[in-house]
């Protein structure tokens, strides 16, 4: 049974919304139970492992049988060795650690506004920085809305640190891990990277370099963990969604959608993110919602679809690709 091309859009583009809003959600929850900020990064290198690095192996199986020589980490890798280190550190598992153990810190809402929804200003600066992107005037405009939204949500927590509070240091670890994926993001375009293989190359570098790195700490009792003492169920669930979930099928269906609805269009509907997670936190966490969150919320969301619409706007040249098409 095959489907119109506008289906597999519209239910890429539904998927993906749904897993990024339930992975922040998910993640929040995960924090009050037995599992550990390392112990869920494991279980989400392994899940996604479990799919990647196979697909990954077979990928590049008749380059292989050919004698060519492609990929890197025997054969676990579609990428050369440089851009696996450098995508895996960034994309991989430090993006993970500062996400997840932020969770422990602070509320679902605040990682609302500080991931998704500051990643455009962090890739627009870094783009701008490494790869000397021009920013237009209107662009500008959104971005400042987004620091607003995020100054007005972060700022608020940093003020309260003096009064002994640690959700601050969630808020500074949500905006490390964004700053980390867009540096990731931006390392994809100056190697002209294809998004699955990347996928493929993070979860690689993640499964050869963290998971021994951890067992290692752990049987040293250097790292602590509650792996042995939560229930299997909680493991196998985290495995399932962190990584089969968050990494594999939002990744192809991110993908998908880029490709039936362009990356301007795709950034749009993606805007819905921070909105619907900070609304699944108090529907689902209890979490309040103060003014400081629902106007850094709006603000952060203007800017968003405010860059996007006015980039939309200008036109942009074609790219020639193999095969003559733009």
């Amino acid at each position: 049974m095959r489907f119109s091309s506008k289906t597999v859009g519209l239910a890429s583009a539904v998927i993906t919304v749904l897993i990024w809003t339930g992975f922040i959600v998910i993640a929040r929850a995960s924090a009050s139970r037995g599992l550990l900020p390392m112990d869920i990064v494991l279980a989400r290198i392994v899940g996604a492992s479990a799919v990647l690095l196979p697909w990954a192996w077979w990928l590049m199986r008749p380059a292989r049988q050919a004698g060519e020589k492609v990929g890197s980490l025997w054969g676990l890798s579609p990428l050369p060795l440089s851009q696996t280190v450098q995508t895996g550190v960034l994309g991989g598992f430090l993006y993970a650690i500062l996400a997840y153990t932020g969770f422990f810190f602070a509320p679902a809402s605040h990682a609302s506004v500080l991931m998704p929804g500051s990643l455009p200003l962090w890739t627009t600066l870094l783009a701008w920085w490494f790869l000397h992107e021009k920013v237009a005037a209107s662009r500008a405009i959104g971005l400042g809305f987004i620091l607003l939204g995020g100054m007005l949500v972060g700022g608020a927590s940093l003020f309260k640190a003096f009064e002994g509070g640690e959700v601050w240091k969630g808020d500074l670890l949500f905006m490390a891990a964004s700053v980390c994926w867009a540096s990731y993001s931006v390392l994809l375009r100056r190697h002209g990277c294809d998004a699955v293989r990347a996928t493929m190359a993070i979860t690689a570098f993640g499964f050869v370099c963290f998971v021994p790195l951890f067992a290692l700490l752990v049987v040293l009792q250097i790292l602590p963990t509650q792996l042995h003492q939560a229930p299997w169920s909680e493991t196998l669930f985290q495995a399932v969604f962190q990584g089969m979930g968050s990494v594999v099928i939002s990744g192809i269906t991110f993908t998908q959608m880029v490709r039936h609805y362009g990356p301007v269009r795709s950034t749009m509907i993606t805007a819905l993110v921070p909105g619907l997670s900070a609304l699944g936190a108090v529907w689902f966490l209890g979490e309040p919602l103060y003014w400081n969150l629902l106007v850094g919320l709006a603000l952060v969301t203007g800017g968003i679809l405010f860059g996007v619409r006015q980039a939309q706007a200008v036109p942009t040249p074609a790219l020639a690709v193999p095969g003559g098409k733009p």
